[in-house]
């Protein structure tokens, strides 16, 4: 594995327990407003994914799963979008519990959710997929202990998710194209850098979210 420079700070953001807690809040907040919750980099970020999809002719039946799905949102867009074959996966047991609850009063007949933990040695037992998409995940686990070895794991846990000549998508606010290209160089290929909103400061222009979809490599 090519070796890690781009670490962060540990974080309560990369603790299970912030996540349980949050999304009983939200599980509550569901059922007392219908307010299904934080869109994990607002809607515009899961557009320009689906819109990317759309561009490139990703067939509406291809198999995709959602890593670290959060309340679902991303995956109730896709099945908006006429896409059938749909994953979600989170280790967070309240988060599923959500995502599930929202798919149910809104028909989503077509996603399922499953709880497991994509630093885990039983993360095949998923399957395998034509795309995986991750918004935030791969962020969480950057602000985890030890997080330098845990985003190895993922990284390899997340190529054996993946068909061969699959894709991957990422999108990240903590780290830019060039540190996305360098933890994953050693299973995956860039094949392309999805757009993103910028903003001008001080006379340069910046991103707030990285995207970008790689290849699997054949190992």
């Amino acid at each position: 594995m090519t070796e890690d420079t781009s670490h962060l700070n540990p974080s309560k953001l990369g603790t299970k327990e912030y996540w349980d807690t949050a999304y009983e809040t939200e599980i509550k907040n569901y059922a007392d407003n219908g307010d299904i919750g934080e869109i994990w980099f607002d809607e515009s970020s899961q557009t320009r994914i689906i819109k990317w999809l759309k561009k490139h002719k990703i067939s509406k039946d291809s198999s995709i799963i959602d890593l670290g799905t959060g309340n679902g949102a991303m995956l109730l867009e896709l099945f908006d979008e006429d896409f059938t074959n749909l994953t979600g996966c989170d280790y967070s047991e309240k988060s599923i519990e959500l995502a599930k609850q929202i798919a149910s009063d809104k028909d989503c007949d077509c996603i399922t959710y499953k709880v497991i933990d994509l630093l885990s040695d039983n993360v095949t037992s998923l399957g395998t997929f034509k795309i995986c998409h991750d918004k935030g995940t791969f962020d969480a686990i950057g602000l985890m202990e030890d997080s330098a070895v845990k985003k190895e794991i993922y990284v390899k846990n997340v190529w054996n998710l993946i068909e061969d000549n699959g894709l991957f998508i990422i999108t990240s606010c903590n780290f830019c194209e060039e540190e996305l290209e360098k933890s994953f160089h050693d299973y995956f290929e860039k094949f392309e850098v999805i757009p993103s909103q910028t903003f001008q400061f001080g006379g340069k222009v910046g991103k707030t979210t990285t995207s970008v979809c790689f290849k699997k490599k054949t190992l």
